[in-house]
């Protein structure tokens, strides 16, 4: 399965992006303020540059770097005795948690935010938006992972399955998708669905700061940080942030110089 791994992750990029492209073109929640024409070219862009910045400055990555702690034995998991299934579940459990402890962080600290602000300048949010994060930040995170990684020991194949699992769900509730009621309901219970994770790009600062999860919905729930509803509904709700509202914020000149210029 590892020896797949870019092809797995390849495939779960374009199929997540045809199935949930398609499903917001037949139930879109909003009505969009720009047109996919307008924002699509420069969210690909940052795709390209963030791919091929991490394959140059990580040629193996975080799956390699994993097989690595495995061959020296290094990390928790790797000296205790498991099951081989449940060191993976909680090798994706714990990193899981780790994002979102990062999600929050990026928030709190002001020179992270300027590069995580990038991702909340999306006038509208789409499947997409799931992708639309400053190369910086994807360096950083991958940074993150590797220290995560290393203390926890996790397996290869955890590690694997839980970054296509992040891009794909990453994706999936950044969608513009109107689920049904007890459908959204009963997924939120388990997971990050894209009404909940909506919430987090309102342009109102209390509501951006909640909902920080990208899979589980149990971090926020546990931690406090949940908000089940935007208070103006999903429709009036303005999306992005309020010194960012002109559409020349989608080039991407604009996107990757924003870390440098304005206020904090």
């Amino acid at each position: 399965m590892l020896e797949y791994e870019p092809v797995i992750r390849l495939g779960t990029f374009f199929g997540a992006l045809v199935v949930m492209g398609g499903l917001e073109s037949l139930f879109p929640r909003r009505e969009r303020r720009e047109q996919r024409l307008a924002r699509w070219p420069a969210n690909f862009a940052i795709v390209l540059i963030n791919t091929l910045a991490v394959r140059l400055a990580f040629p193996t990555a975080v799956v390699g770097f994993a097989l690595l702690m495995e061959e020296r034995q290094v990390g928790l998991l790797n000296r205790i005795d498991l099951p081989f299934p449940v060191a993976v579940i909680a090798a994706m459990l714990v990193m899981d948690l780790a994002i979102y402890a990062q999600h929050i962080v990026f928030h709190r600290v002001s020179w992270l935010w300027r590069f995580h602000r990038m991702h909340h300048t999306d006038l509208d949010l789409d499947v997409t938006s799931g992708t639309r994060f400053h190369p910086v930040e994807i360096l950083l995170s991958v940074f993150i992972k590797f220290g995560v990684i290393a203390m926890l020991g996790a397996p290869a194949v955890g590690v694997m399955l839980f970054a296509v699992l992040l891009n794909a769900g990453a994706m999936f509730n950044h969608a513009n998708v109107r689920l049904p009621e007890r459908l959204d309901w009963l997924l939120r219970l388990a997971i990050v669905t894209p009404d909940m994770h909506r919430v987090h790009h309102s342009i109102d600062r209390s509501e951006t700061d909640s909902n920080f999860g990208f899979n589980l919905s149990i971090w926020d729930r546990l931690f406090r940080t949940y908000q089940a509803q935007p208070k103006l509904g999903h429709r009036a709700m303005k999306i992005g942030l309020p010194e960012y509202q002109d559409a020349k914020v989608q080039r991407i000149g604009n996107m990757l110089l924003q870390p440098w210029k304005g206020r904090t």
